[in-house]
């Protein structure tokens, strides 16, 4: 699939963290991906939570500034959610953020979508084609979330947003290039919302939440608004909290026991 692949080695991992690094045409270079394995033996077909990151960041921040993987091998172990593989890729380090979508003549979406999975079932044992997959992310990650979990809803199980951009034009928020570099020909592929009301009847499981003192909840709050005046089933959460890292390394414990409640 890959014309190179580097893993690290289980010498000098820890922490039950792995890293992949694969040349992809899909970024016209090199992507890199943090895994969480969990340690327990003889797992098979485990499910794969794909987990992106927002602007600014990168495969580590996840594990490194939410600490995702000890908070979810704690779950694991008080059997409050089963064992589950958790891929925290990059989002192919173009700019401030790559949005997730395809431009500048690279498929930051198929990375994604495509790449990710494949990358991690050529090189985790424990996760194969049987593996249900499940995606999840923050700011402009559970942008790419929501988008990519409903566009292709005939590969993931499951989808969740915290503090989620739901529009392109959010962007502008958080990152300095022109949106002119991001726009899809289609307008429809620009909004969370549009992609839901065109595929309102395939939609994967959906749950968002958002901070109640962040810069996005009116976003958030409009969004669960349009779902609900549509009558498309999701669960949509408020806590306390703003745009920044203790709140999701709190929250995305939600989202691991939402994907649990579907596996």
């Amino acid at each position: 699939m890959f014309r190179t692949t580097e893993i690290s080695d289980a010498a000098y991992e820890s922490a039950n963290l792995r890293f992949i690094t694969v040349k992809t045409n899909k970024l016209k270079g090199r992507g890199d991906i943090c895994v969480f394995v969990p340690p327990m033996t003889d797992l098979v077909d485990l499910p794969l939570v794909i987990l992106l990151h927002g602007v600014y960041g990168s495969a580590w921040v996840w594990s490194q500034k939410a600490g995702v993987h000890i908070s979810a091998l704690e779950m694991m172990e008080s059997g409050e959610i089963p064992p589950m593989v958790i891929a925290m890729p990059s989002d192919g380090l173009w700019g401030d953020g790559s949005g997730y979508l395809p431009h500048n003549q690279k498929d930051f979406e198929s990375w994604i979508v495509d790449d990710v999975p494949n990358a991690i079932i050529e090189n985790i044992p424990s996760v194969s084609k049987k593996s249900e997959l499940f995606i999840s992310g923050l700011s402009m990650g559970g942008f790419g979330a929501l988008r990519l979990g409903v566009k292709y809803h005939n590969r993931f199980k499951a989808i969740s947003g915290h503090s989620s951009i739901t529009d392109l034009e959010q962007m502008h928020l958080f990152v300095e290039e022109s949106l002119d570099n991001y726009e899809q020909e289609d307008a429809w592929e620009n909004s969370v919302w549009a992609l839901i009301k065109k595929n309102k009847n395939h939609l994967p499981y959906l749950r968002f939440d958002c901070g109640s003192q962040d810069q996005l909840i009116a976003y958030n709050r409009k969004l669960h608004e349009q779902l609900e005046e549509h009558e498309i089933p999701h669960i949509y959460e408020e806590f306390n909290g703003a745009h920044e890292w203790t709140y999701w390394s709190e929250h995305v414990k939600d989202t691991l026991r939402f994907f649990a409640s579907h596996s």
